[in-house]
């Protein structure tokens, strides 16, 4: 016996609309002529209202249910034929189905038309504008609902809260809390679950908190929620801390908390913690789930360990655009510049349309390998094949491509000609690139730009006084100290940090307060004394201060990285790989430095800077020295 067809939706709609037919007239014996077979629009038809009624219930939630709006708007026009609009529960009903299919203002014409609002209809079309977008609307038809004296629940009063949260609209949020509060309906999870999303959105955290430890009683959504708050405001040993008491009152685990807990760690680079969440992870069977699964490889690709994301990447069976993105961006990130190109081809043999945010990753790729060609390919495909106007983010990573290959007036030139203004960050990679091909000239300029934009902002003078260091222009080095001395900026420190043991260990130049410091140093100048051998020299040009060659030599010597490379060489394990973060770019010398280390000691170094991860292994980097 051959196993049935399934029915496509058209096919089941088409046989409901049938069925409507059929069953929407019965007819009564005619009285005046027995037996005489029915006459269509005679009076011995008669209408069986219920059944219509029913019929066309089901055919609304399935319409809602399929999104079908074109089945939606024939059953619309049989319920105005049939006289059934000013039946609420439909229009309710219909209101959904539009809502359901994205056509609001079909949704509020029918809404206008009701003779008859419950409250069901106003919370329907409330949420209807809110998951469309327009929270500007909804916040209208509340004002409505309260000056027509309308009932309201703590349903309405949590949907409007959320058309608050989609326009970040603070202000609209603290009186519809002041409404709560004198409805009584503030303890409500579902209102102050809403509320919380408004203030954590909207970076008002200590009362996104406040409210979470006010309520009486919590679901998953709202540990959650909080959770997630916590880590978009980039509070992540908060939102560990959360977790971990969300786990002691035994809240099962859903693909929200994970995801957020995941994204903290990786955030934190806690290598330890993040695998361990792994292990729940897959205890939970949420390792498939597109977003667990992002966090993941966002984890692994910020703690250097980009193997095991591409393992998390090839083990979820249905791939989107954001389990792409997060691992085309983990391979930039790595060095890794011929798989990232691999895997956005790849991504769109399968199906995939990249999005802007791919774009940004493929761009970065182009500026760390100096594609200059290829990037400008890029940035015109986007435009071309898949119709995405660049936004500040691809014009900055196309003036950076362009800038660090050396042409420096061709990234002046972008800036200064795109469709927005240039940000500080764009005028920040110019300057650097300036810095780096010394054109003292250009660096100037973009210098101006970022005086005006971020005038506390000290890395900006250090950047031009190095650019001129370069160039050996010690009187503008000095006048521009001098300027950075009188004003109100603050430099950021240079630290590297490594974890042993489960704990953090942080460095700064000439460190002199961590506890085996003398060990560290004793250690440090043997491993230079065998780096001599090898013809290594400290490159004193990447000192720019204007001092002697010695002084020179010894500031060098004692950059935290290499503290941080000499501890973790005395702490860790000769199997395991020495893993260093750093607040700032790495130099020039103790980028030789690292490498050669790597090649006497047999020992893989990666290093996580500003700008990437380099993985040093038998005396080479993943860069190529093109960083």
């Amino acid at each position: 016996m051959k196993p049935s067809r399934k029915c496509s939706y058209s096919e089941h709609f088409h046989n409901f609309f049938r069925s409507f037919h059929c069953r929407k007239l019965s007819f009564t014996s005619n009285t005046t002529n027995p037996g005489t077979p029915p006459v269509p629009g005679k009076a011995n038809w008669v209408y069986t209202e219920a059944t219509q009624v029913s019929t066309l219930r089901e055919l609304l939630q399935s319409c809602a249910r399929n999104r079908a709006a074109t089945g939606g708007k024939a059953c619309h026009g049989q319920i105005v034929r049939v006289g059934l609009q000013a039946d609420t529960l439909i229009s309710n009903m219909l209101i959904n189905m539009y809502s359901k299919c994205g056509l609001v203002e079909c949704a509020r014409n029918v809404f206008d038309e009701m003779p008859v609002r419950s409250l069901i209809s106003w919370n329907t079309m409330i949420g209807s504008c809110t998951q469309n977008g327009d929270g500007g609307e909804s916040l209208g038809l509340f004002v409505c609902m309260q000056r027509e004296g309308a009932r309201f629940s703590e349903f309405t009063i949590s949907g409007v809260l959320c058309a608050c949260a989609a326009k970040c609209a603070v202000l609209e949020c603290k009186q519809l809390h002041a409404f709560a509060l004198k409805a009584a309906m503030d303890s409500n999870m579902f209102v102050a679950t809403a509320l919380l999303g408004v203030y954590a959105k909207s970076s008002f955290i200590e009362d996104a908190s406040r409210i979470f430890e006010c309520m009486p009683e919590r679901s998953a959504v709202t540990w959650s929620s909080m959770i997630a708050a916590y880590v978009q405001n980039d509070l992540y040993e908060e939102a560990l801390v959360l977790f971990q008491r969300a786990q002691t009152i035994g809240l099962e685990n859903n693909q929200f908390s994970m995801s957020s807990v995941v994204s903290a760690c990786a955030n934190l680079a806690a290598l330890i913690e993040g695998s361990q969440m792994h292990a729940v992870i897959l205890k939970s069977g949420l390792e498939s789930n597109i977003f667990v699964a992002s966090s993941l490889i966002e984890l692994y690709a910020k703690c250097g360990i980009i193997r095991e994301a591409y393992t998390v990447f090839s083990s979820v069976e249905e791939k989107n655009v954001v389990l792409w993105n997060a691992m085309i961006s983990g391979f930039s990130k790595h060095a890794c510049c011929i798989e990232a190109m691999i895997s956005f081809e790849k991504m769109q043999q399968m199906g995939i349309c990249p999005n802007e945010i791919t774009y940004v990753s493929v761009l970065s790729v182009c500026g760390h390998m100096g594609l200059v060609e290829k990037g400008w390919r890029y940035f015109d495909m986007m435009r071309k094949e898949h119709n995405l106007s660049p936004n500040v983010l691809h014009y900055s990573c196309m003036a950076d491509v362009l800038g660090r290959a050396g042409l420096i007036c061709e990234a002046r030139h972008l800036l200064e000609r795109m469709p927005f203004d240039a940000t500080a960050s764009m005028w920040g990679s110019l300057l650097s690139s300036c810095r780096i091909h010394g054109n003292t000239e250009i660096a100037e300029v973009a210098a101006r730009h970022l005086f005006e934009i971020e005038p506390n902002n000290a890395g900006n003078h250090v950047l031009l006084s190095n650019t001129y260091a370069a160039t050996k222009k010690w009187d503008e080095v000095a006048r521009t100290r001098k300027l950075l001395k009188d004003s109100e900026a603050k430099k950021e420190r240079g630290k590297s940090w490594i974890e042993v043991k489960n704990k953090v260990h942080i460095f700064m130049v000439g460190e002199r307060s961590h506890p085996r410091i003398a060990k560290i140093y004793s250690r440090l100048e043997d491993l230079l004394e065998e780096m001599k051998k090898l013809d290594y020299k400290v490159c004193t040009e990447y000192d720019l201060h204007d001092v002697e060659e010695i002084r020179k030599q010894e500031l060098l010597r004692h950059h935290s990285e290499k503290l941080a490379l000499t501890f973790g060489l005395m702490s860790l394990p000769s199997c395991a790989p020495i893993r260093i973060m750093k607040n700032l770019r790495i130099c020039g010398d103790c980028h030789t430095f690292m490498k050669l280390a790597s090649k006497i000691t047999a020992r893989e170094i990666i290093i996580r800077d500003t700008n990437r991860f380099h993985h040093f292994q038998n005396g080479v980097c993943s860069c190529g020295d093109f960083w």
